[in-house]
């Protein structure tokens, strides 16, 4: 199925400023929103790490930015995001070659995953979507204090609509978080796979206006926080949770899809907005559309919730001193 990219051209022309000389970390490169953004900025001038699991997907996709983007400069990081000492040792690798960090875009996720536990013990979707790109941030802080106007890019989805954080979502509650639920329950995006999901979609915000929050404290201006969204998009995302028995891709949902183009452009103006202020949220107004700013919704800045998502992602990796 090809789908027509409406806004990419507006976004880079109107939304996006010279990138050259910055270094941009972008976490899930292999398809998808990831690519195009890393795709995009590298076009723009910045240097693109590209944060990944070592596969042959990982591989292929390097090769062809740089076939797509000839003068791009892009360097592969090995990070498995379901692994906290692979996270920590790819942020020793960036700190080892780099010393300083523009932008971290926290873009990989995954969706919908049965009820397992990642080797750390976290259940796979939290770890993968929330607690990782949290130590990932906490690890490169000191390069990001370094820019002169620092930004870490959460990326969430309209999955972060819905009930308030529980701390259980937090632990080590790998594979005892409800189990996968009934195939009703998968079809219509309900049922306990789901609420883990809508957890950890929920998690890239309340981290986001958490980690806001404590820059502000600290009168720290050179570094913001921004989240995005990228509606409802055609990527490997829901291949990958189809596979699982997640969701289906034959209904009528997905023909309301837009490309991945228009999916990333969301993050690509949190990255690269020369107008982008700390908290700013950017994403189509519905499943499909241009990227524009949004109000956050009052559940992503809930004092409760900041504090159950900080709390639980610290007991996990470990304290985050802004």
């Amino acid at each position: 199925m090809s789908i027509e990219t409406k806004h990419l051209n507006t976004v880079i022309q109107q939304h996006t400023r010279d990138m050259t000389g910055r270094v941009v970390a972008i976490t899930g490169t292999t398809s998808g929103t990831g690519y195009v953004c890393a795709r995009e900025l590298a076009k723009r001038g910045a240097t693109v790490l590209l944060l990944n699991r070592e596969s042959e997907r990982a591989t292929a996709a390097l090769a062809r930015l740089t076939e797509e983007v000839p003068e791009g400069r892009f360097e592969a990081v090995a990070c498995d995001l379901q692994d906290f000492a692979s996270v920590r040792a790819a942020a020793d690798a960036i700190k080892r070659k780099h010393d300083r960090l523009d932008v971290l875009c926290n873009n990989a996720g995954v969706m919908a995953l049965p009820d397992q536990a990642t080797r750390d013990g976290y259940d796979v979707q939290m770890q993968t979507n929330s607690i990782s790109p949290f130590l990932l941030t906490k690890e490169l802080f000191p390069l990001l204090r370094k820019s002169d106007d620092g930004r870490v890019v959460n990326h969430t989805s309209a999955a972060r609509m819905g009930p308030p954080h529980e701390a259980k979502y937090f632990g080590k509650t790998g594979g005892d978080l409800g189990g996968d639920g009934t195939d009703a329950e998968n079809a219509s995006f309900s049922g306990p796979r789901w609420a883990r999901y809508h957890q950890s979609k929920l998690a890239n915000c309340t981290f986001t206006y958490g980690l806001q929050a404590r820059l502000d404290d600290k009168g720290i201006t050179n570094v913001k926080a921004l989240l995005a969204h990228p509606g409802l998009a055609a990527t490997g995302l829901q291949t990958t949770t189809a596979q699982t028995g997640g969701m289906s891709l034959e209904g009528d949902f997905m023909k309301q899809a837009q490309s991945p183009e228009d999916g990333a452009l969301g993050i690509i103006r949190a990255c690269a907005d020369p107008a982008a202020e700390a908290g700013d949220f950017f994403g189509p107004e519905g499943w499909t559309g241009f990227p524009v700013k949004l109000p956050p919704e009052d559940l992503l800045k809930d004092e409760t919730n900041l504090r159950i998502n900080w709390e639980g992602c610290e007991a996990a990796v470990g304290a985050f001193e802004v």
